[in-house]
């Protein structure tokens, strides 16, 4: 079960980082659309006409997506800000119970994030809610991954939780005290 999430979470960043990948991408096709025409005036020549059409919205989207599905992998290696100080000055007996205490509120809030996630993107896939720019994109599809991004968080926070219940050290406080 390990492997698995460990994999689950570690298939979520390397979707965050093809999303940011596609967003340089676009914005290079972009750029050098926009050099080349340039170019072709300087000749006398007609400009080419090469441009990303909602390079904005269709990178704004982009962005979402990889924000939201590196949520859990970068939880789970603890590049989330978290304040260790007063559990790190606590002894483990107090310690450990607050720091599940933290994790279920955690993860209670993430299921109500999660919830209106899943509750706005059926809305927008019942009601064929689409983008305003010129490429119409169904708004299902971002706030779909942004609800598989914060599907995957609550799946960290309660793996965090049950690691942490049965003794073990998650994987954030492990990364945070160099044992992994």
């Amino acid at each position: 079960m390990r492997q698995t999430l460990d994999r689950l979470y570690t298939g979520a960043l390397m979707l965050a980082a093809a999303a940011f990948a596609a967003i340089a991408a676009l914005v290079l096709v972009q750029i050098l659309g926009r050099l080349i025409d340039r170019g072709a005036r300087l000749i006398g020549a007609a400009p080419l006409g090469i441009t990303v059409p909602s390079l904005a919205e269709i990178g704004g989207m982009l962005f979402l997506s990889a924000v939201f599905l590196g949520l859990a992998g970068t939880f789970c290696r603890g590049g989330h800000v978290r304040v260790g100080l007063l559990t790190g000055a606590l002894p483990p007996r107090i310690a450990r119970p607050l720091e599940a205490l933290v994790l279920i509120l955690a993860a209670g809030l993430c299921l109500f994030a999660t919830w209106s996630s899943v509750l706005q993107t059926w809305d927008s896939w019942v009601y064929d809610s689409v983008s305003f720019g010129m490429v119409r994109v169904p708004l299902w599809l971002p706030q779909g991954v942004m609800t598989l991004g914060l599907i995957l968080l609550l799946v960290a926070l309660l793996d965090g939780l049950v690691t942490l219940l049965r003794g073990g050290t998650p994987g954030y406080a492990a990364q945070e005290q160099g044992e992994a």
